[in-house]
């Protein structure tokens, strides 16, 4: 009796790994320390001492974190002087920072639901209406997407 073996066919990828958007933006942010600091920044927190004590990292990580940060143009510094003291950085969003917010807030919501049993340790609300805010896939007129109303297409026109 002769068993019958297929061999899978090899599938071209759709994106070359090496041209991924995504592989490209989670290579520019470097680790996890970045995007804990994009956290801080997005919370408000300027100063260097003040994300360090939050985040309990060593002053090297942090600094090759906010470098780095700086560098790919999504934080810029900015100086301030307390009064007595030296002239210091603190570290604010760019606009190219800011449009990290809903990839911050989708992390946050898949976390508080799927790690933290539903309930996450702050909430993000509308500061004049007081509603949660959360993130929502749309088109760009506007209309509610489902991830099942998504095809994936590459630029040359091939769809999955």
């Amino acid at each position: 009796m002769s068993q019958s073996t297929s061999v899978p066919t090899a599938r071209r990828a759709l994106v070359d790994p090496k041209s991924c958007s995504i592989s490209g933006a989670l290579d520019a942010l470097g680790d996890s320390w970045s995007i804990l600091v994009l956290r801080e920044l997005f919370y408000g927190v300027r100063r260097f001492n003040d994300i360090q004590n939050d985040l309990g990292i060593s002053r090297s990580v942090l600094t090759d974190r906010l470098a780095r940060l700086v560098e790919i143009g999504v934080a810029r510094t900015e100086p301030y002087q307390e009064p007595g003291d030296r002239v210091r950085n603190q570290y604010r969003l760019t606009r190219k920072g800011v449009r990290m917010l809903p990839v911050m807030v989708a992390l946050m919501e898949w976390g508080d639901e799927y790690l933290c049993g539903g309930e996450g340790p702050v909430t993000l609300e509308h500061r004049e209406t007081g509603e949660t805010v959360r993130v929502e896939l749309r088109t760009v007129s506007g209309a509610p997407v489902e991830p099942s109303q998504i095809v994936t297409k590459a630029r040359n026109g091939r769809s999955r």
